[in-house]
C-alpha cells in the first residue's frame, strides 16, 4: 500500500463485501475520508443494486462523508453488450473518483473494493485505479469465501439479507441475518446447486446494518417482495437505533 500522503476513499454500497473491504482498510491505518455509493437506477452488470440508500445511514454510523453517484439508468437497452455496458457504468464513478482527487488534500492515494472473485468487476477498477494513479485495496479478492464469512461474523458483522435470486433460495431466507447456521445452509445449497457462498453471482445481496466500524446499529422495517423464484425486502422505514 501507497505510504504518500493523501487521501483513501471506499467504493461503499452497504453490502458485507464493500464494508468488509472498508473495514480492513480502517484496520490498516489507511486515511479513509469518503465512502462512494454508485445508485445504479436498472440492473447492472458492476454493482451492488438494491438498497443502496442506505448506505447514507450506513455511513453517517461509520462516521465518513459519503459521496453519491447516480448515473443514467444501466438497465435501459437490454441489447447492451456486458463489456460496453460495464466500461459506461464506470464512467461517472471516475468523474467522480477524478473530482474528488482534485477537491482532497493530496489527492486519492488508493480505493478500496469488495470484490471477490470477479474479474470483470476487478479489471476494471484495477484500470480505472491506473488511470487515477492510485493503489487499489481489494482485501476479498481470491480468498476462500467461507473464511472470509466467518471472519466477517467473528468481526462482529450484523448482516441480513436483502435480496434472493437463486434456485434453492425461498422467501424465508428475506430478511434473515446471515449467521453460522445459515452459512452452513448456504455451502449445502452451494453443493446441490451452486449457490455461491458469499453471493458473489447475485444469488443474494446483503446489507451491513452493525459492526465494529459503526456506532450505531441500523433498525429496519421492511415488507418482503415474493415472485415464486425471487424476492426482496421493500424497506418501509430505516433508522440509526
Amino acid at each position: 500500500m501507497s505510504d504518500a500522503d493523501g487521501a483513501w476513499v471506499s467504493l461503499f454500497s452497504g453490502g458485507k463485501d464493500s464494508a468488509w473491504a472498508l473495514y480492513r482498510a480502517l484496520e490498516r491505518g489507511l486515511p479513509v475520508e469518503r465512502l462512494v455509493t454508485v445508485h445504479p437506477a436498472g440492473d447492472s452488470y458492476m454493482y451492488h443494486v438494491p438498497a443502496t440508500e442506505l448506505a447514507a445511514l450506513a455511513a453517517e454510523s461509520i462516521g465518513i462523508e459519503l459521496v453519491d453517484v447516480e448515473p443514467d439508468d444501466f438497465g435501459a437497452d437490454a441489447a447492451t453488450d456486458s463489456s460496453a455496458q460495464g466500461d459506461d457504468e464506470l464512467e461517472p464513478l471516475e468523474a467522480a473518483l477524478e473530482e474528488l482527487d482534485r477537491e482532497l488534500p493530496g489527492g486519492i492515494v488508493g480505493v478500496t473494493a469488495g470484490a471477490v472473485e470477479s474479474e470483470y468487476q476487478t479489471n476494471r477498477i484495477q484500470g480505472m485505479c491506473d488511470r487515477l494513479d492510485c493503489d487499489l485495496f481489494a482485501p476479498l479478492w481470491q480468498e476462500d469465501p467461507r473464511e472470509l464469512a466467518d471472519a466477517m461474523l467473528e468481526a462482529g458483522f450484523e448482516i441480513v439479507i436483502i435480496q434472493v435470486a437463486a434456485h434453492g433460495l425461498d422467501e424465508s431466507w428475506l430478511g434473515r441475518t446471515l449467521d453460522r447456521e445459515a452459512l452452513e445452509e448456504l455451502e449445502a445449497l452451494n453443493e446441490e446447486y451452486g449457490v455461491h457462498i458469499l453471493g458473489e453471482g447475485g444469488e443474494f445481496e446483503t446489507l451491513v446494518v452493525n459492526g465494529p466500524h459503526m456506532d450505531r446499529r441500523i433498525d429496519l422495517e421492511y415488507e418482503t417482495e415474493w415472485d415464486g423464484t425471487r424476492g426482496r425486502l421493500r424497506i418501509t422505514d430505516a433508522q440509526l437505533e
